[in-house]
């Protein structure tokens, strides 16, 4: 077992869908006075994540805190998003924890148990709930290309996780965190009826 060392993980926000089953694009979706992007964005960084880069697509976002990569073919899916953010990553970059915009129960507990996973020596750290591996997931530097070429259509990374399963360290996530999405009207009102005054 590898014991990485203290470089930190960069973050990686998919934010580039249409949200074609909502009506508008996910990333400038509000809860609770915040957008989608910038609670994803803040999520990662306060799980300790540095820097964090945001794949934008469908609709044309200036985020702080965040760099933003354009991804002229973010049609394509998923998994041209994640192609492009691996790409923007710095030539240095140890590893990176990718998350959703559109599941804003995911907690910064949940990205810093996937670092402490990592930290212990994990190449690739997948939160799971009730067993089942959802987001988010740290790769180690190690895996980005593969990652890359394993993703296609609407599968990000969840082609090569499948491919290697041996690679994948799970770490339960259900009492911090939450995978839950937001992909039609009626997620986002119960949504917005769950979120905090």
């Amino acid at each position: 077992m590898t014991v990485h060392g203290a470089e930190t993980p960069a973050g990686l926000l998919l934010a580039a869908g249409e949200g074609s089953r909502l009506g508008r694009p996910k990333a400038t979706l509000e809860l609770g006075g915040e957008r989608l992007v910038d609670r994803g964005v803040r999520t990662l960084r306060d799980g300790g994540c540095s820097p964090v880069l945001v794949v934008a697509g469908a609709a044309q976002i200036e985020v702080i805190g965040a760099v933003v990569v354009p991804n002229p073919h973010w049609r394509d899916g998923m998994g041209s998003s994640l192609r492009a953010g691996l790409a923007a990553l710095p030539p240095a970059c140890p590893a990176v924890v990718i998350a959703l915009v559109d599941q804003p129960r995911v907690t910064p507990a949940a990205v810093e148990r996937l670092i402490a996973a990592y930290e212990h020596g994990a190449g690739i750290a997948v939160a799971t709930y009730g067993g089942a591996p959802r987001n988010p997931v740290l790769l180690g530097a190690e895996h980005f290309a593969g990652a890359a070429e394993a993703a296609a259509g609407d599968r990000g990374a969840r082609g090569y996780l499948r491919a290697h399963p041996e690679l994948v360290t799970p770490v339960p996530c259900d009492d911090i965190s939450a995978p839950d999405d937001i992909d039609t009207p009626e997620d986002l009102a119960a949504f917005t009826r769950d979120e905090p005054r």
